[in-house]
């Protein structure tokens, strides 16, 4: 496929690292020099060095033979605008990235006006993302499918664990009932395990299971399973202001401290019902007036990597607190994995799974949509839900007699609103949503599942 990034900001440097895997013919545009140098010199891909508002440039990077053209650059607008002229021009499938909350309730007339494809926002994704696992902080990270009646739970194995030294087979009858072990990672390796899979200390452990069975999973566990009642939000940027809204709106008494006073007196009225306090998070001093003892939540959410990661650190020292920190970069994603933060957020990898999976769904066959796609493990494996369309090669069969691609496996159907934790008897059907994991493998339709 012909793909144009416009932008290479955060957002498209990491869209570019997924896309430029999967054999795609990218060009990409940016008005520094020295980011097309950079980019062009990591990725076999075109750079052109120009303003993507202009047609000229469009036209010259290839807007005529383009299937999809993805503008993230800095300016709202300049997307809106780049994508509008890329419509006119070849009627090729845009996507913008809109971050402005200004614009937050007006992206369905934007999306429809400008005839866009998809609008994509960084920080109200990753908003959606903490606040789940604040509603459920035992877990790392949860993965929704199906509008929430499946979820994928990630866990770490402490040395403490239960499961610590056992295998899935062994812990199927007192901690895995209902519960179906999907991935593990294990240092740098991805693995979809087996029943004779032992876990090991610092495995961290991705499961598919209902609510109610985690919960009972969780504290079987002797992890606290129950949602957080309050929570502090360093930094008051957009990320900030998304995840409050979402927060007070579930109950959860919402503090934000920002050390830019005009920013504070903005969310004092954009938000009335949160706290907003002002005053430099990194001061020692102010940190303890904080009393962060008394929070069940903290999320770090400055827009610096360093001051971030520092703040969660030192709240882990003072606090039992669910802590989440947010990860612009991710060049040094195994030295931060190894830091032990619990909770990392990186909304540029959020946002590149969700034109991932767009850009996947382009290339699909009639037989089923792509409905969800998050990438697991850096990027060794994925969680797909597809959704069948039609009787294929992978309906009507008993799971146990379907031959399946090594590093595969179905965690989930959800049929007539219903979840189901599948066994070997359980077949695909016409409806179906289906959650599938698979390693080492990309895949745009559910039929590329069978070997």
């Amino acid at each position: 496929m012909n793909i144009i990034i416009v932008g290479c900001g955060k957002v498209g440097t990491t869209l570019l690292g997924q896309l430029s895997s999967e054999k795609h013919n990218i060009t990409v545009i940016d008005q520094d020099p020295n980011r097309i140098s950079s980019i062009t010199n990591e990725f076999d891909v075109m750079g052109f060095c120009g303003n993507g508002v202009s047609y000229q440039t469009l036209t010259e990077a290839g807007i005529k033979s383009c299937q999809l053209l993805i503008a993230v650059t800095g300016s709202d607008e300049q997307n809106l605008l780049c994508c509008m002229i890329a419509k006119r021009a070849t009627g090729c499938k845009t996507i913008a990235q809109v971050r402005d909350p200004v614009y937050a309730s007006e992206l369905s007339f934007l999306k429809d006006g400008l005839e866009l494809s998809m609008i994509i926002n960084p920080a109200n994704t990753a908003a959606d993302e903490i606040a789940r696992v604040f509603q459920f902080p035992g877990a790392l990270k949860i993965d929704s499918f199906s509008g929430g009646r499946a979820e994928l739970y990630h866990f770490r194995v402490t040395a403490e664990s239960p499961l610590c030294g056992h295998s899935i087979m062994d812990l199927r009858t007192d901690y895995l009932q209902n519960v179906l072990v999907c991935t593990v990672r294990r240092g740098d390796d991805a693995i979809i395990p087996g029943g004779r899979f032992v876990f090991r200390e610092n495995d961290t452990i991705g499961v598919v299971a209902s609510r109610k069975d985690a919960i009972r999973f969780l504290k079987k566990l002797g992890i606290v399973s129950g949602r957080v009642r309050n929570a502090l939000i360093v930094g008051g940027g957009n990320l900030s202001f998304y995840l409050a809204k979402r927060l007070i709106g579930t109950g959860i008494s919402t503090t934000i401290v920002d050390h830019d006073f005009a920013r504070c007196e903005e969310l004092s009225g954009q938000l009335p019902e949160a706290t907003i306090l002002h005053g430099d998070p990194t001061e020692h001093t102010f940190l303890d007036q904080l009393r962060l003892e008394n929070y069940q939540g903290f999320a770090s959410l400055t827009g610096l990597d360093e001051e971030n990661i520092l703040l969660s650190l030192y709240a882990r020292t003072q606090s039992d607190a669910k802590i989440v920190t947010k990860i612009n970069r991710i060049s040094f994603r195994s030295v931060i994995s190894s830091m032990d933060l619990d909770t990392i957020i990186n909304p540029q990898v959020l946002t590149a799974d969700t034109i991932l999976k767009f850009v996947r769904s382009m290339n699909k066959a009639a037989g089923s949509n792509m409905e969800s796609l998050y990438t697991l493990e850096d990027g060794k494996a994925e969680a797909l839900e597809f959704l069948i369309n039609e009787d294929s090669d992978v309906t009507g069969i008993s799971l146990k007699d379907l031959k399946l691609k090594d590093n595969t496996l179905i965690c989930n159907i959800v049929r007539n609103g219903k979840s189901i934790l599948p066994s070997g008897n359980d077949t695909l059907e016409k409806g179906d949503r289906v959650i599938i994991v698979m390693a080492n493998r990309h895949i745009s339709d559910i039929r590329e599942i069978l070997a």
